[in-house]
């Protein structure tokens, strides 16, 4: 089914463009790859929309290689994340992402497109090597996922030589995080602040990122 799957999605693109992640382009790419359309629908029960999801998490697959393939010696945190969100958006073609933002923006798919941003921003840290493991798991992928949207949208309406507006922007939204963690370390610095803030950091601390470990206890899965 992912060589199915592979084929529909490389089939499909040509079309997208043109007539956006809908039925009309799911068809036109199951003929064009030689498929019927009962071999399609299994690939694919949902039709165009698994082959969107499919193209962002193929965007965030070419992310983590390029990422693996980049030494970054002495580079700062916030410019291996720079590269990373580059990386990933650069993955993409700009007419077909239009038109996977069009589909995810409809409310029935809403859901579905913010877990897909969230998945990104998780997958840009699990590539840096992000070693949280607690609240800091949680905050860091918010942040990242507002940002990472930010730009996209930015970059969607950008016509500027080479995208340079974009990259632009992309800077000052990683200034702006800086600035963030620049404040959280000047109230733990500050007499007056210090105390509140370690009393709510001893609470946060509690909460742990979620195991990424598969659990064989759970209804429906086998033990060894």
């Amino acid at each position: 089914m992912d060589a199915v799957k592979t084929a529909l999605l490389k089939a499909a693109l040509p079309h997208v463009a043109f007539d956006g992640w809908g039925e009309a382009s799911f068809r036109a790419a199951a003929a064009d790859a030689g498929l019927d359309a009962e071999a399609a629908r299994t690939a694919c029960p949902r039709g165009a929309l698994d082959l969107a999801v499919a193209y962002h998490k193929a965007g965030d697959d070419a992310m983590r290689a390029a990422v693996a393939a980049t030494p970054f010696v002495g580079a700062r945190v916030r410019e291996r994340i720079t590269f990373a969100v580059r990386s990933r958006i650069e993955a993409g073609d700009r007419e077909v992402v239009r038109r996977g933002t069009v589909l995810f923006a409809l409310p029935l798919h809403a859901a579905e497109g913010a877990g897909l941003i969230w998945g990104t921003a998780d997958a840009i840290w699990e590539a840096l090597g992000d070693p949280s493991d607690d609240i800091n798991w949680y905050s860091k992928r918010a942040i990242l996922s507002g940002v990472y949207g930010s730009v996209v949208l930015f970059w969607l309406g950008d016509d500027s030589e080479g995208a340079a507006a974009t990259w632009d922007f992309l800077d000052r939204r990683i200034e702006d995080v800086m600035r963030i963690e620049q404040v959280k370390g000047q109230l733990r610095a500050n007499p007056l602040t210090k105390g509140p803030v370690a009393a709510v950091e001893s609470l946060l601390s509690r909460v742990k990122a979620p195991s990424r470990t598969p659990r064989d206890d759970l209804p429906g899965r086998w033990r060894a």
